[in-house]
């Protein structure tokens, strides 16, 4: 059956639009939404006519357009000219004199055909012509451009992707005005021919870097690209790690901040997420807000992310390993008071911390899969109602209950989604060595996962960097943020050597500003009047050189 699809898909058009319409329905079979419009080009010549077209796939006004300009100007081309050469190159003609649609191209093959029709364009088949007319007439009803739920800020643009491509780089362009903004398109999967752009800032980024993703993106063999999690699994540098190496996001601002940066953005259709390459670590714990207030706001809050990324990962294992192992690094007043709360608890504490990790991860998937409304009520009233029962029952203690929920605060305090679940994820690993072999176990799992994420990159950069390697020029937005007028060269990923912004801008009240212009103006006279003095002195000794008598030899005589 594919082999037979294959033979025709590759066959040519043929001048007998009768075969080329069966050749078309014998592809697309029966469908309700393919549309076949057959009408006459000319009255007088009855030269014959049929678009096809998917519809909800189209826009009928397009459609519209090109039709009226064919009945339109058709007679003044037919009356001008003989019929003969009309019709023996008759698809040229029309695209030159009659459609003023500026997409208008000629195609010459079945698979052309179905593949425009599939994509939601308009084909056009003349009578008397191997050849077909495409109109590019795309149109599907799409969802508005708004805030993304999972990315919000206080202070920031408002806009997020949609599932529309085109729509998405324009999202990116409108704040990248620059002309060495560069899009490339291809298409993946055999069965859907999703769309894919990958953006890039010619002269920033590392062409060794693009030439990779373009060739990790040209390697994909798959039937269907339904999302963007496709792509990423399929070019990520570790896909058994359980760290993220590819950041996902739905805001244009950071897909364009990404870029000026030196990175890549790879939109894929129908979906608002979008790709970027190379990533680092620390990027899955900043957020949009950070650079849109004051540095030490966003500074404050980033550590804040920071601390809550550690209390995230290893507050449960720490409680297990101390409450087990290492009852003498407890105070003695709150090691009596967690024992006291553990009396009735019918089993050891690593067992109760893992039941409770696992109902704390069951209400917080509820409470996303279910309706917004009633989620959120069953995520807050749930988890109060639950952990009350559990601790009047004497299936949990009351310091276990504080520990998984401070856990699950902090993780929420972490910005990227996949970043948040990968921390889930490794928590649990985590978990379980502590409780088996305490401070050993601890120290072990936790050396293991430093030294993979070391190990780790991005499209050949270090996952780390730059903490390790260490880049000094990158430490003024990494852990810490500094101001704007601080952050003067580019990141060590970026290509070019141009600075991102001038030096000396920071901000001075007007009376220093002017005495600090003052001081330059009279320093760099006076380096001027250095200049001028020294280029006097050099031409006064060179004149002095020039002038001299010649020395009189001995046995002259002085006449």
């Amino acid at each position: 059956m594919e082999n037979r699809m294959k033979e025709k898909l590759q066959k040519q058009l043929v001048e007998n639009i009768d075969k080329n319409i069966a050749t078309i329905n014998d592809i697309l079979g029966e469908n309700t939404d393919l549309a076949q419009k057959d009408f006459v080009f000319h009255a007088q010549t009855d030269i014959k006519m049929v678009c096809f077209y998917i519809d909800g796939l189209t826009n009928t006004q397009e459609i519209e357009g090109v039709l009226n300009s064919f009945f339109f100007k058709a007679p003044e081309l037919i009356v001008n000219s003989n019929v003969g050469p009309i019709k023996q190159d008759i698809a040229k003609k029309i695209t030159e004199n009659l459609i003023t649609h500026p997409s208008a191209i000629i195609i010459k093959t079945v698979k052309e055909v179905i593949n425009e029709i599939l994509m939601g364009n308009t084909i056009f088949f003349i009578e008397c012509c191997k050849e077909a007319i495409m109109i590019s007439s795309k149109g599907w009803d799409t969802r508005s451009v708004e805030e993304p739920a999972t990315e919000q800020v206080v202070r920031g643009p408002r806009d997020g992707f949609t599932e529309n491509v085109r729509s998405n780089t324009a999202l990116v362009r409108r704040r990248i005005r620059d002309p060495l903004f560069r899009i490339e398109s291809m298409k993946i999967g055999t069965k859907s021919k999703t769309d894919i752009n990958i953006a890039y800032l010619k002269g920033t980024v590392k062409e060794d870097i693009l030439q990779e993703v373009k060739s990790r993106l040209k390697k994909i063999k798959i039937d269907a690209v339904l999302e963007s999690g496709y792509i990423e699994e399929l070019i990520e540098d570790a896909p058994l790690s359980p760290f993220p190496t590819v950041q996902s996001t739905e805001r244009p601002d950071k897909v364009a901040a990404a870029l000026l940066e030196g990175r890549i953005a790879i939109f894929v259709d129908n979906t608002p997420f979008v790709l970027i390459v190379p990533s680092y670590f620390w990027q899955f714990l900043q957020a949009s807000d950070d650079y849109y207030s004051r540095f030490y706001t966003g500074t404050f809050y980033r550590v804040i992310r920071y601390i809550a990324f550690v209390l995230s990962l290893t507050l449960p294992s720490i409680y297990v390993m101390l409450v087990s192992f290492h009852q003498e690094m407890i105070p003695t007043p709150l090691a009596l008071t967690i024992a006291s709360g553990r009396e009735i608890v019918p089993y050891p504490v690593l067992l109760e911390a893992i039941i409770m990790e696992i109902a704390f991860e069951l209400m917080r998937e509820a409470g996303l899969r279910m309706p917004k409304p009633v989620g959120q009520a069953v995520s807050i009233v749930g988890s109060l109602i639950i952990g009350q029962a559990a601790v009047q029952a004497g299936l949990v203690s009351p310091f276990m209950v504080i520990v998984v929920a401070l856990t699950g605060i902090a993780s929420f305090a972490i910005p990227n989604y996949s970043a948040s679940f990968s921390i889930r994820v490794i928590r649990f690993p985590l978990l379980i060595a502590s409780g088996t072999m305490g401070l050993l176990g601890f120290a072990a799992t936790f050396f293991i996962l430093a030294i993979h994420a070391i190990s780790i990159r991005s499209f050949g950069e270090p996952y780390l960097a730059p903490a390790t390697p260490f880049k000094p020029s990158d430490q003024k937005d990494a852990i810490f943020r500094f101001p704007w007028w601080k952050m003067i060269s580019q990141p060590d990923l970026a290509e070019g050597q141009e600075d991102r912004a001038k030096e000396e801008q920071k901000p001075l009240p007007p009376k220093i500003q002017q005495d600090k212009a003052n001081k330059k103006a009279m320093k760099d006279d006076s380096v001027k009047q250095a200049e001028q003095q020294n280029v006097i002195e050099q031409s006064r000794a060179q004149s002095k050189k020039r002038f001299r008598k010649p020395k009189k030899l001995k046995g002259e005589s002085n006449e």
